[in-house]
């Protein structure tokens, strides 16, 4: 027997559950499952009240159904078979409040201020969309304002930073004297007449024939290039001729 039976051996046992403990754990799961199979029949009721509400309203003039406030569970439901059917589902209110879900045909989408009432929890009604609607229009309207306030601003900054120089005339003129700055390099009294005069050159880049050295057309400078290179080739044969005739000389006279 090695040392891992031994120290098993030594080990207790787990205690053995007794009649009583698995009576006390078969009713908990027999209770688990009762509360699931509840939930499900439940869910399944509401699924059906959801699916015949939905019906009368697609028959009905309203342009929209609200919900009770509801757990996710409940509104994910409601969003699923307005998808089903074609409405439009959204969903208000705080989490765990008062969190409910409002369903829409798709012709009668909700418009911004709705959304944003019912996201503020006012609820809508004729009234309150004229209250919403006024404030869009004075909001709408300080928007315009400030715009226009801005560019008449920057007009006016732009129109102040030309005429600086001179209000009357318009013209913009230089704060510092650059004469003064480079009387080192120009002196004090700069003229035309101390300046060099400078022309053009129509022919930038190209050398006028009449300032070149060499007169010589393109077909006898050709020629010339070639008579060179036919007089050093036949140099180096002529001095190469020259070192093998020692060489031969030298062969022919020696000893066997």
């Amino acid at each position: 027997m090695d040392l891992l039976d031994t120290i098993l051996n030594a080990m207790d046992a787990p205690p053995a559950n007794n009649e009583q403990q698995k009576t006390l754990i078969k009713k908990q799961r027999e209770m688990m499952e009762r509360m699931q199979n509840k939930q499900k029949e439940e869910l399944l009721r509401f699924r059906k009240y959801v699916d015949e509400r939905m019906g009368r309203f697609a028959k009905d003039d309203r342009q929209c159904i609200e919900f009770q406030p509801l757990d996710k569970v409940h509104r994910s439901v409601i969003h699923e078979i307005a998808e089903n059917g074609g409405f439009i589902a959204m969903s208000f209110g705080r989490e765990d409040v008062d969190r409910h879900s409002v369903v829409y045909k798709k012709e009668h989408a909700p418009g911004e201020d709705e959304v944003t009432a019912r996201r503020n929890g006012d609820g809508w009604n004729p009234e309150i969309a004229k209250e919403y609607a006024e404030r869009r229009r004075e909001r709408l309207a300080q928007e315009q304002s400030d715009k226009e306030a801005s560019t008449s601003e920057a007009a006016a900054n732009c129109t102040s930073s030309s005429t600086a120089g001179d209000p009357d005339s318009g013209e913009v003129k230089p704060t510092t004297n650059y004469k003064a700055k480079y009387a080192h390099l120009i002196g004090e009294s700069a003229a035309l007449q101390a300046a060099r005069k400078t022309e053009t050159n129509q022919s930038y880049g190209f050398v006028p024939s009449k300032n070149k050295k060499d007169m010589r057309s393109i077909e006898q400078t050709l020629a010339d290039i070639q008579a060179k290179k036919r007089l050093r080739l036949a140099q180096q044969q002529e001095l190469e001729q020259e070192q093998q005739a020692p060489e031969a000389t030298s062969t022919s006279t020696g000893d066997p």
